[in-house]
């Protein structure tokens, strides 16, 4: 069995989306579970930001992100 580049495109995405959400997933217990103080609502407004960004580049088609066709 050989990989085309398609292949190792697919593969790859799916590697990046894997550990994307692992990221996500550590550090929203982080700020979910830390006290920031006074600063608490400045960092929940962002982390808000930062999850809306990283699920709109993981519904850009492969494509757009690649050049590659699948």
């Amino acid at each position: 069995m050989k990989l085309t580049k398609t292949d190792l495109v697919s593969l790859l995405k799916g590697l990046g989306v894997a550990l994307v959400g692992a990221a996500l997933t550590y550090l929203t217990a982080f700020v979910t579970g830390h006290d920031f103080g006074v600063y608490t609502p400045v960092v929940v407004m962002f982390w808000g930001f930062i999850a809306n960004v990283v699920r709109k580049l993981i519904d850009q088609p492969v494509q757009e992100i690649t050049g590659v066709k699948i």
